[in-house]
């Protein structure tokens, strides 16, 4: 499945739009990580267990979102984009969406 985030895709006709699709995951903060991201900040660098939660929550967001594309019988999605949000302390909203399209070649 083709994922961009432009309106279209080169050397590609959208031949059918299906629609809005989406794929979303909420994640929690996890206390061992707090602990060792307290330190990290009080030194500077980078926080990388956060930063390993956050791509793990993107790439889940997005398979959902293909998940979400295949049951409409699309084989792309375009104009796709990634927000987040906070749903309550210490977790957080990962929300991938875009709108799910069949293309063929030029």
């Amino acid at each position: 499945m083709m994922i961009v985030t432009t309106p279209t895709i080169h050397g590609k006709n959208i031949t059918l739009t299906h629609g809005l699709v989406r794929g979303n995951t909420i994640r929690a903060r996890h206390i061992g990580k707090d602990i060792g991201a307290v330190f990290k900040n009080m030194v500077g660098g980078e926080i990388k267990a956060y930063g390993e939660l956050l791509e793990g929550a993107r790439e889940q967001a997005l398979e959902r979102m293909m998940e979400d594309a295949r049951a409409l019988g699309a084989n792309a999605v375009v104009s796709v984009r990634i927000a987040t949000s906070v749903v309550m302390g210490g977790a957080a909203e990962m929300l991938a969406y875009g709108t799910a399209v069949t293309v063929e070649d030029a």
